[in-house]
């Protein structure tokens, strides 16, 4: 399993139950990234994509143990979840947000992909700090460019420590 999100130099990932920056570049690279693949989310994280409808061309897996509408797979609990996700290859599967989320399943997962942003956005909602994390290593990271008025990395960072589930 791996993450993947764009973070502010504060590792912010988000303000008001969206994103911080308009980036193009980076809305490309998860596109391709995650299109035929797993994506795992939050209900609000799925609540705050256009229209509140799932991600398309993805299998759209929510952890939430309230029911959610059919084009989605509901996971109530984290077990649920490991048992789901056994159907797919691990490298498919992608945590996608939001917060708690990202809080909860990242020491699972193997990689994590970060943008990040040269600045900070004001958010609201953080993603543990992988710089600070003796359990992660910055495996490697683009040179900066320029997105929409934003400078941007793409950064990959590798756990150490991954649990087992």
């Amino acid at each position: 399993m791996r993450a993947i999100f764009h973070a502010d130099r504060e590792w912010g990932i988000g303000k008001k139950n969206g994103l911080m920056f308009r980036l193009p570049e980076d809305m490309k690279f998860f596109r391709e990234t995650t299109a035929g693949k797993v994506v795992v989310m939050g209900l609000n994280t799925l609540r705050s994509f256009p229209g509140g409808k799932p991600l398309k061309n993805r299998v759209n897996i929510v952890l939430s143990p309230e029911p959610v509408e059919e084009d989605v797979v509901r996971a109530a609990n984290l077990a649920e979840l490991f048992e789901k996700i056994k159907e797919y290859p691990e490298d498919d599967v992608f945590v996608v947000g939001g917060a708690s989320v990202y809080r909860l399943l990242i020491p699972y997962c193997t990689e994590v992909l970060v943008t990040k942003v040269d600045e900070a956005g004001g958010a609201d909602v953080f993603a543990p700090d992988l710089d600070a994390d003796p359990a992660f290593r910055l495996e490697k990271q683009s040179e900066p460019r320029e997105d929409n008025g934003h400078t941007i990395r793409f950064c990959t960072y590798r756990n150490l420590a991954v649990k087992k589930h």
